[in-house]
């Protein structure tokens, strides 16, 4: 489940995680996790598609290779939000998230009680198929269970403390392509007011003693972020590498 990224954030330790999407197939799940150097794998169900039989494969092979997976979800509600765990991902991450309101819906779509509503099932691999106690499976579900939400809108970080508030919430994964998009920046992640939201966040994020994270464009990028508090970086998405691997071959 979503246990090593749990853990490694409890300690303050850096979680390096990398996104499939457009490439995805369980082999290269196996790949990242037999090559070392990653903490887990998000999937991207939003701008990807992925089916529940993919993300059931997808976190089948990372649960092999041991690392964590996370799912970035497609347009939220209860259900899209219960699938994924359900097919055994770790977590889940809900995108283009603009109030503390939807973010509640979001935890309690994802946790049992007492901390959520989720809809008691247990037949699914979360559940060991149906082969764990029912008091077993709430407790271990709402301790391992990791809820990311990104926070890429400018009206999520006028929102941003009060989203940090919300009881349950792992990270703050910060979006900069979207957020500048939101504030009428396209293309320039180094924009001061780009740099003024993430600061925010990040304030937000250590008043109320939770993480954030970032895909960074940058070695020097990430730095900053790092130097900021960030304990999250994504590095890397499948088609950059193939791109890069490519890149590397022809030279």
């Amino acid at each position: 489940m979503g246990k090593r990224i749990k853990d490694l954030l409890a300690q303050n330790k850096l979680v390096r995680v990398f996104c499939l999407g457009q490439l995805f197939h369980p082999k290269i799940v196996e790949i990242l996790g037999f090559e070392g150097g990653h903490d887990a794998v998000w999937l991207d169900q939003e701008h990807v598609g992925l089916t529940i039989p993919q993300i059931e494969e997808g976190c089948r092979a990372a649960r092999t290779a041991g690392i964590d997976s996370f799912v970035r979800l497609t347009a939220t509600d209860y259900a899209t939000v219960m699938r994924p765990l359900e097919a055994g991902a770790g977590g889940i991450m809900a995108a283009q998230v603009r109030s503390a309101k939807e973010t509640a819906d979001i935890v309690r779509w994802a946790k049992f009680h007492p901390q959520g509503l989720r809809g008691v099932n247990g037949s699914g691999v979360d559940g060991r198929y149906g082969t764990m106690k029912i008091t077993d499976y709430f407790a271990r579900a709402n301790a391992e269970t990791f809820v990311a939400i990104q926070i890429e809108h400018a009206d999520a970080v006028e929102d941003v403390e009060k989203i940090a508030a919300v009881p349950n919430v792992d990270v703050l994964f910060i979006g900069p392509a979207d957020l500048g998009q939101s504030m009428g920046l396209v293309g320039d992640w180094n924009h001061p007011r780009i740099w003024q939201a993430i600061e925010r966040v990040a304030r937000a994020a250590r008043e109320h003693k939770i993480h954030w994270a970032i895909l960074p464009p940058s070695r020097e990028y990430a730095q900053r972020c790092l130097d900021l508090g960030c304990r999250m970086l994504s590095l890397g998405i499948d088609t950059w590498a193939v791109q890069r691997g490519l890149r590397a071959f022809a030279q």
